[in-house]
Order: structure tokens, then C-alpha cells, then sequence
């Protein structure tokens, strides 16, 4: 195998919505991680909106990372996503997903600031929800994460598939503050924002959150980015038959 020494381009893969805000905020990740990776990243989405992971692979010549902006590692990670890569999986390295991850807890916890909460008041953990197990089990450890910079014992709730429902927990429990486990405006935050609480925004283009894809960015290429400087060590990507 020979090497190509290469910074290759980032791929954010989003579930997608039809809710304009949805891709908008993808889009200003996607910049602002460009800007810090000294490398082009575009945006693809899974479900219900273009561009599709194949499409948009087949317009970069050459290898890519792929990040699965979930934040956790339910279907959409573990079945889509790799059955979308389809042949284009043989030249692409695939990072972990978002979340759980404690810039992410870090990120919660300002725009809760945000929204008025200070340190004592009551706040509900709120994700998307899952029938997948493991996904259950990342928004468990999200909540952890939130609960420790909060100082509270968080467990999750769900808007949808999971249980307990959010809207169970909102109406017995009377939260000051709710907490969302979610990437960008939509329909499941319109619903959280119709609950008894205030709802924080969701974690969105926080600065924290383009530090995290950073991160895995450098971890998929050997770690050869600093999140703090913007510094890119060009990778050595493995590709092609070998020249030695």
C-alpha cells in the first residue's frame, strides 16, 4: 500500500428534515468546521431531504471522512448509514458518532444558561428517542454527562418510541427548565417547546459542538488536528495498490 499524504474532505451526515431551520444549522457546522480543518465539508442527510450520502461522495475525487452528526448510535448509524455508503465504503473512513460526549453536556448546559436557568433549578433531559437499545443507552450517558456540569441526577425522557414519554415526566414532575437532546429545530422541538418548562435551544453550530466534530475529524485521521488552534497536521491516508 503507498500513502497519500492528504487532508480529505469531512462529509456531515444529518438525518435530515423539512424544516428550513434544520439544514441551515448543518450548513453553518459544516463552515465552521471547514474553517477550522483547513479542508472543504459538505453536508449529506439520510432521510428526506438531498443531498444523499452516495451523491454527494461521488462528486469528491478521492478518499473522505464520513461523521454521522447523531448524537447517539441508533438505526440511522448502524443500518442506514452504512447501507447508503454502499460501494463508496472502500475509500471512505467513517468516525464515531457525535454523541454522547461531554461537549456536547457542555453545549446543553449553556443554552440552558441561555434560556435562564441557574444552578438549583429543576431541568428534564429530553432526546429524540429510539427503539434501538444502544441508542438508549448513549442518551443515558448524555444525560449523566448534563447532570454532572449541572449538579442534579438527570435520567432521559423521550419525545417519541421510548419510554418515559417527555410529556409523562413534564406533566408530573412540573420542570422548570427542558433540556434538549437534539441537533437543530424541527418538529420534536416545536413539541418540547409546547411543554410546561422553558425550552433551551438545541445544541445547534454551538462552538463546542464544531470543536467535537474537530475532534473526531482528527481522530478518524490519526489525530492531526488541534481543536484549540485550528491546526491541521496533514494526515497519511492509506489508498491504492502498494508502490514499495
Amino acid at each position: 500500500m503507498h500513502r497519500t499524504p492528504l487532508n480529505p474532505p469531512l462529509v456531515l451526515v444529518a438525518h435530515g428534515t423539512r424544516h428550513p431551520a434544520g439544514p441551515r444549522v448543518v450548513e453553518r457546522i459544516a463552515a465552521a468546521a471547514a474553517d477550522r480543518l483547513a479542508t472543504s465539508v459538505r453536508a449529506a442527510y439520510v432521510d428526506v431531504i438531498g443531498p444523499s450520502v452516495g451523491e454527494v461522495l461521488r462528486e469528491i475525487d478521492g478518499p473522505a471522512v464520513v461523521l454521522p452528526a447523531f448524537l447517539a448510535a441508533g438505526y440511522h448509524v448502524r443500518a442506514d448509514l452504512p447501507e447508503q455508503l454502499g460501494a463508496e465504503r472502500r475509500r471512505v473512513l467513517v468516525t464515531a458518532p457525535l454523541g454522547p460526549a461531554p461537549e456536547l453536556a457542555a453545549a446543553m448546559r449553556d443554552r440552558l444558561a441561555e434560556a435562564g436557568w441557574r444552578p438549583g433549578r429543576s431541568v428534564l433531559f429530553s432526546a429524540a428517542g429510539s427503539a434501538d437499545p444502544r441508542a438508549r443507552a448513549d442518551a443515558r450517558r448524555a444525560a449523566d454527562l448534563l447532570g454532572g456540569l449541572l449538579r442534579q441526577r438527570l435520567g432521559p425522557s423521550y419525545l417519541t418510541t421510548a419510554h418515559p414519554r417527555t410529556a409523562e415526566v413534564a406533566a408530573t414532575t412540573a420542570p422548570e427548565f427542558l433540556a434538549p437532546y437534539l441537533l437543530a429545530p424541527g418538529a420534536f422541538h416545536r413539541e418540547l417547546a409546547a411543554l410546561p418548562g422553558v425550552a433551551a435551544r438545541p445544541i445547534g453550530d454551538h462552538p463546542r459542538l464544531v470543536d467535537l466534530v474537530v475532534h473526531r475529524y482528527g481522530d478518524a485521521v490519526g489525530g492531526g488536528v488541534s481543536a484549540h488552534r485550528g491546526r491541521v497536521v496533514r494526515a497519511e491516508l492509506m489508498s491504492g495498490p502498494s508502490t514499495r
